[in-house]
Formats: structure tokens, C-alpha cells, sequence
């Protein structure tokens, strides 16, 4: 049996053991591009679950897919409060984990070993098990901020999200389609639910916030102020959309955080990876208990009512794994 490894940050290790479901005994059947070629020999005995911030739509998706897993079989689970998609990644790569939630354009960099995967070099596969639901792209700020562009930032204090977070990468993104650079402002590496409590402080005037719809920090933010949701529009959006493939035209509705209107956004996929250990089987085991309790999976989070089989193999930037393939094949998908 191969050496598991565990890492958890500090301050998460208790939430993240609170919803980490156990399951007994041990589980069922047991290629950079992603390739259909082969897989490992690991069997879904062990299934850890790389998500995100526990504030965030990543661990309770996660924490629902955890205990679903270990229901339908058998396998020991954990659910892993991260940084999100780029750690996530990471932790794929090392044996760290065997299921993990990530954005695409992280896949991508991943893929071509750019951006936070320069150093180390390109990663050889990243295969996905499905595509699940878009993530919108949130620029927060609360009225009185004088923050109404992304040009506005300069010169105040911004959450990018944690480092070697997904959150970063698109905050470093954006901010170069607009001209800018995190030398026009004072960037912070905050998880959401830092962010949001030190924007009720007063300290920080603006938090990007990449995620399904509502985020929860964001919801709890609205608790107690007046929300503002910046839009992403002009040059830089267009300069985005024509110089990423995986961003998608989006907007977050007025009533999703009780805002004074709705904000034009852009939208990333999500993404369930697997990790290229995992066996063919193992991969058809996880993907079938996933669509077979579909409904489940719905129940964790409101974003999570858009992962469907008939979505699940729109994916662009990397491979289908053989196994999660041969359910949609026999799925008729």
C-alpha cells in the first residue's frame, strides 16, 4: 500500500475533519494531454477529495461527494480544505489526493506548464472525470468604496485570494487585461471568508471572489452590508474572451446577494480531475456512484444543480479518463 499523504493548513484541520466522511472495508473495482491511454493501478479503497476554502462552493460540493463515495463504495473518504485549484493540482500530481476540483484555465497552465506551474514544468496528465458547473468570476465591494471599475482599484486594498489559489491566478489575469498590475494596488492573499471579514473591518475595500453562485462569504457579507458586485465590462473583458478560450460571457443576477443590479461577468468551468494513479475501473466506480445520486450531489450547494450527465463531457482543455468515458458511453451520454 502506497504512502498517503495528508496536508492540511492550519486553522482548517478541525472543519476539515468534521466533514470528512468514513466509509468501511474496501472499495469497489480495484495520460499532459489527459490521454485515454491506460491509468494507474490505485482502487477506490482510499478517496481524498482536494476542494477549497471551507467557506467556499468547492468543500461543500466536496464534503457531499465525500460522503457519497463512501456510501456507495465502501471507501475510506476525506474531504481536504485547500487553496483551491492550483494546490489542488499540486496535490494530484504528488499523491496527495485522488479526486480534485479545479478551473480550467488552471488545467490549462497546468497543462502547458505556465503561469504558477512554470518552475516545476508541465504536467503530464490531468485527466477528467467531468465537466460540473461555471464558476462566475465576483469582484466585491461594498457601497461607499468608490470601487464601480476594475480600473478603480488602484491605489486601495485588495483580496486576490490565497496563494496558489485558482481565485490568483484569474485576479492576476484580469487585472493585465485592464492595464494594470498588483503594483497599482495593495494586494492581499486572503481565503473568501478572510477577505469578507476584513472588508466588515474596514481594511480591505475590494475581494475577487471566483466561484458557483452564491458564494457563502459573499452571502454573509450581504448580512450586514450593502454588496456590490463590480462588472467586468469594455476592453478588458473583450481583451479576456478573445485571448482565453475557456472564459464564457456570465452575469450574477441582482437577487443573488440583494444587490442594486445585476453585474456582467465572465464565467470558467469547473472541473472534477482524477488522479492519473487512479485505475480505469476505479475512475468508472467514482463516476457512476457520482451520476447514479445525482440528486445528492444537487442537494450540497445550489451551483451543484448544474452538474448533469448531459454536461458532464463538455470538456475542452484536457481528456475524458477511460473510465468516467466508458460510463458515459454506457450512459448514453
Amino acid at each position: 500500500m502506497r504512502t498517503r499523504t495528508t496536508l492540511l493548513t492550519a486553522g482548517l484541520a478541525s472543519a476539515a475533519l468534521v466533514l470528512s466522511a468514513c466509509g468501511g472495508g474496501s472499495g469497489g473495482s480495484g495520460g499532459g494531454d489527459g490521454s485515454a491511454e491506460g491509468g494507474g493501478d490505485l482502487g477506490t479503497e482510499f478517496i481524498t477529495i482536494a476542494t477549497g476554502g471551507s467557506s467556499g462552493v468547492y468543500y461543500q460540493v466536496g464534503a457531499g461527494m465525500s460522503e457519497l463515495l463512501a456510501d456507495q463504495l465502501g471507501s475510506d473518504t476525506s474531504v481536504q480544505a485547500t487553496g483551491a485549484s492550483v494546490e489542488n493540482i499540486t496535490l494530484l500530481t504528488e499523491g496527495g489526493a485522488e479526486v480534485a476540483f479545479a478551473m480550467a484555465d488552471a488545467t490549462t497552465q497546468a497543462l502547458e506548464g505556465a503561469g504558477p506551474f512554470e518552475e516545476n514544468g508541465a504536467v503530464d496528465s490531468l485527466p477528467a472525470i467531468a465537466s460540473l458547473y461555471d464558476q462566475y468570476l465576483q469582484l466585491i465591494t461594498v457601497e461607499g468604496s468608490g470601487i464601480e471599475s476594475v480600473e478603480d482599484l488602484a491605489g486601495k486594498r485588495v483580496s486576490v485570494g490565497d496563494i496558489n489559489s485558482g481565485v490568483e491566478l484569474n485576479a492576476r489575469t484580469v487585472v493585465d487585461a485592464y492595464g494594470m498590475s498588483y503594483d497599482d494596488f495593495t494586494a492581499d492573499y486572503l481565503s473568501y471568508a478572510e477577505a469578507i471579514d476584513q472588508m466588515k473591518n474596514g481594511q480591505v475595500q475590494a475581494a475577487f471572489v471566483t466561484s458557483g453562485l452564491p458564494n457563502s462569504a459573499v452571502t454573509d457579507l450581504s448580512t450586514t452590508e450593502d454588496v456590490v458586485v463590480v462588472p467586468i465590462t469594455g476592453e478588458g473583458r473583450e481583451t479576456l474572451l478573445n485571448d482565453y478560450d475557456y472564459f464564457g460571457e456570465g452575469e450574477v443576477p441582482a437577487d443573488v446577494y440583494d444587490t442594486a443590479e445585476a453585474a456582467e461577468t465572465l464565467t470558467i468551468p469547473n472541473l472534477l480531475l482524477a488522479s492519473p494513479e487512479l485505475s480505469e475501473d476505479a475512475v468508472y466506480d467514482i463516476t457512476k456512484a457520482i451520476f447514479d445520486n445525482i440528486d445528492q450531489v444537487h442537494a450540497t450547494h445550489n451551483a451543484a444543480k448544474d452538474i448533469t450527465l448531459e454536461n458532464a463531457t463538455d470538456v475542452t482543455v484536457t481528456d475524458i479518463h477511460p473510465g468516467a468515458q466508458r460510463y458515459y458511453d454506457e450512459a448514453g451520454s
